[in-house]
């Protein structure tokens, strides 16, 4: 599917249509939201700051395996939207992309919890940009998995 632009700066309307616009059906089907775009420091934000999104996956007993553990699956699909969110609000507008690599690093479980995810860009570049991502459970903040990622530029 193609994709036109609608807004003259991403933001998290224009966010929240591509995600109803861009990905496959299955990716919906993971009850993403996005709960922020950050494209520029906020105010006082430390020196380190970098652009990203944060992306909520609601917890649902589809995503989970035996035990009512949310699966390993669902989680790496949520880093991996969350990351190209995370691009977006960098670029500050839509570009195509594709993921090249994710490393996911599960630290603990999460059970009947929405997930949230927090990615930051690392390093935008015009033919790779890099990334991370914070999975952690809503319920208690603590995270339950870490991931790195790179994408090409499209």
């Amino acid at each position: 599917m193609s994709y036109e632009p609608n807004a003259a700066e991403f933001n998290i309307e224009e966010a929240r249509r591509v995600l109803g616009e861009v990905f496959a059906p299955w990716v919906q089907d993971l009850g993403l939201s996005i709960d922020s775009v950050e494209c520029v420091p906020p105010p006082g934000a430390a020196a380190d700051w970098q652009p990203g999104a944060i992306l909520r996956m609601a917890f649902s007993e589809r995503l989970c395996r035996g035990g009512g553990i949310v699966c390993g699956q669902a989680l790496m699909a949520l880093a991996d939207t969350a990351m190209v969110f995370a691009i977006l609000a960098a670029n500050r507008g839509y570009r195509p992309m594709t993921t090249v690599d994710q490393t996911t690093h599960f630290i603990r479980a999460v059970t009947e919890s929405d997930v949230l995810a927090d990615a930051r860009v690392v390093r935008l570049g015009r033919t790779m940009s890099f990334g991370r991502v914070t999975l952690s459970s809503a319920t208690d903040n603590k995270p339950v998995a870490m991931v790195s990622s790179a994408f090409a530029m499209l």
